[in-house]
C-alpha cells in the first residue's frame, strides 16, 4: 500500500516537471519569436534580427557588479550613459563593442558595409558559421542582445565615408540625433581612416584610433600613445602624414604595436596578378600594392588591440587613472640626438650652433624619413644626426641619420677631411640617402 502510493507520488511530480518544462520552452518560443523580426529582402542569406527589451535593474547590477566594485557607482554611471559610435566592425571593432557592452555602456552604434566570411572567424568575437555571409553589424547586434538583451545597439550596415559622415554618426535628424560621446576608429582603409579622424576633429569628438595588427605576434609591444608618437606602425605613420596636411598634429589617441619587423616572422602577402586585375590596389597607401585582405593576421592580436581600446574608454570616462607608457622614454633620446647635431656646428668649425631642426622635427626625421635606422649600415642603435653634404646648408633634407660612429667618420673624412661623398661612400649608400631626401620633399608638402 505505502509503496504503490509511494509511486503515484512520484508519477505527480514527474507530470508536473514535464508541464512545466513545456510551459517554459513554450514561453521562451514565444517571447523569441517576438523579438525577432526580419531584415529587408536584399540579406543574403535572411538575417534574424533581435530588439533590446525591457530587463530588471537588479539583475544588470549583478550582471555588472564585478564593474561596479572595480570602478565605483560613480563611475559605472558615467560608463553607462556613454553612446559610443564604432566604425568598422571586423577583428579589433567587434572586440571593441563586445567589450563596451559587457562593461555596461547601454547605447552603441556599429558602421560597416561588411559581411562576415569565413577567414574572418579566426579574429572575430562573436560570430560562427552559422553568420558568415550576413552583415558584420547584424551578426554583433544579435549576439550582444544575448548578452545584454537591454541594451540600445544600433547598426548601420554602410560603408562610412565623408558624404554621409553627418548622418551615419550623429543621425538623419535632430529627432534622430544619437549624441556620440566617443567614436572609436577600427577602419583599416588610410584614407577613411583620416577622414574619419578629421570628422571627429573638427566637430570636438573624442576619439580613439587602431593601428594595424597584421603582421604582429608580440603581446608585450602593444601600447597607447598620442599619434605624434607612434613607433614601428606603417599605417598610424601614413595616416599622421596625411593628418598633418590638414593641420591636426596631436591629441588623437592610438593603440598601436611597437614590434619591430623580422624577416623571420610573418611578411606581407604579394598580390597575384588575377587580385591585380579585380581594381584598385592600393586600399592601403602605406602598403603599396596590398589589399586589406592578404595582409597575415593571428587571431589573437585583433582581440588585444579592441580589449586595449575598450579598457581606454572605460577607464578614461569613468574618472580611474590611466598612464600609458608612451615609448622608453624616447623624448630624452631625441633630445639628446638633437644636442649631438647642434655639437657637431661647432666640431666642423660652425660659431653658430643655431640649427633649423626643432626637437619635434627629430622623431619625423628618424622614425618616417629613415625608419629608426641608418642608411649607411641599417643599424638601429646609438642614433644620432648629421650634416651630410659640407657645401649645403643644414636642412631637413640634408641631414642624415647615422650612429655616433658613423658620425665620427663623417665628420673626420667629409665634414672636416674635404673629402667628395662619392669617395667615401658606395653608390648604393649614395643612392639610399638620395632616397631618403626625396621621400622628405614629398612628406613636407604634409608637414
Amino acid at each position: 500500500m505505502t509503496s504503490s502510493r509511494s509511486h503515484d507520488i512520484w508519477l505527480t511530480v514527474l507530470a508536473t516537471v514535464a508541464v512545466t518544462v513545456g510551459v517554459v520552452e513554450a514561453y521562451h518560443r514565444y517571447t523569441n519569436k517576438n523579438n525577432l523580426t526580419n531584415t529587408s529582402s536584399s540579406s543574403s542569406p535572411q538575417v534574424k534580427i533581435k530588439k533590446s527589451r525591457p530587463h530588471s535593474e537588479e539583475l544588470i547590477r549583478e550582471q555588472l557588479a564585478r564593474n561596479y566594485a572595480f570602478l565605483s557607482d560613480e563611475g559605472m554611471d558615467k560608463v553607462r550613459k556613454q553612446r559610443v559610435v564604432v566604425v568598422g566592425a571586423g577583428g579589433v571593432g567587434s572586440w571593441v563593442a563586445t567589450m563596451l557592452i559587457r562593461s555596461g555602456v547601454e547605447n552603441i552604434k556599429i558602421i560597416d558595409f561588411d559581411q562576415v566570411s569565413l577567414s574572418s572567424l579566426n579574429r572575430h568575437a562573436v560570430a560562427n558559421l552559422s553568420d558568415v555571409g550576413t552583415p558584420k553589424v547584424e551578426c554583433l547586434r544579435n549576439h550582444l542582445l544575448e548578452i545584454c538583451p537591454w541594451a540600445n545597439i544600433e547598426v548601420k550596415n554602410q560603408l562610412w565615408n565623408k558624404d554621409n559622415a553627418q548622418s551615419l554618426i550623429y543621425g538623419e535628424s535632430d529627432q534622430e540625433d544619437f549624441k556620440p560621446t566617443y567614436i572609436v576608429d577600427c577602419i583599416d582603409n588610410i584614407d577613411t581612416k583620416v577622414d574619419l579622424l578629421t570628422f571627429c576633429y573638427e566637430n570636438k569628438l573624442p576619439v580613439i584610433s587602431s593601428g594595424g595588427a597584421a603582421c604582429k605576434s608580440d603581446p608585450t609591444r602593444i601600447n597607447i600613445s598620442d599619434i605624434s608618437k607612434t613607433e614601428e606602425d606603417p599605417l598610424a605613420r601614413s595616416v599622421r602624414i596625411r593628418l598633418k596636411k590638414r593641420g591636426i598634429l596631436t591629441n588623437i589617441p592610438v593603440v598601436f604595436s611597437a614590434e619591430k619587423p623580422d624577416p623571420n616572422k610573418a611578411q606581407l602577402l604579394p598580390l597575384s596578378n588575377d587580385e591585380i586585375e579585380k581594381g584598385s590596389v592600393d586600399q592601403l597607401a602605406a602598403l603599396q600594392n596590398f589589399r586589406v585582405r592578404i595582409l597575415p593576421v593571428l587571431g589573437t592580436m585583433p582581440g588585444m588591440f579592441g580589449l586595449t581600446i575598450a579598457t581606454y574608454i572605460i577607464t578614461s570616462v569613468a574618472g580611474y587613472p590611466i598612464e600609458p607608457i608612451e615609448g622608453k622614454n624616447r623624448y630624452k633620446i631625441y633630445d639628446g640626438i638633437l644636442q649631438s647635431l647642434a655639437g657637431q656646428q661647432s666640431r666642423i668649425g660652425q660659431l653658430d650652433q643655431r640649427i633649423p631642426i626643432s626637437l619635434n622635427d627629430v622623431p619625423y626625421v628618424l622614425e618616417e624619413v629613415y625608419r629608426g635606422k641608418s642608411p649607411i649600415s641599417n643599424y638601429s642603435t646609438r642614433l644620432t644626426l648629421s650634416r651630410w653634404d659640407p657645401n649645403q646648408e643644414l636642412s631637413m633634407q640634408n641631414v642624415v641619420v647615422m650612429t655616433k660612429d658613423e658620425q665620427k667618420f663623417h665628420e673626420d673624412n667629409v665634414l672636416n677631411g674635404g673629402k667628395l661623398l662619392s669617395d667615401v661612400y658606395s653608390q648604393d649608400i649614395l643612392d639610399r640617402v638620395a632616397q631618403r631626401f626625396a621621400e622628405e620633399k614629398y612628406y613636407s608638402q604634409f608637414r
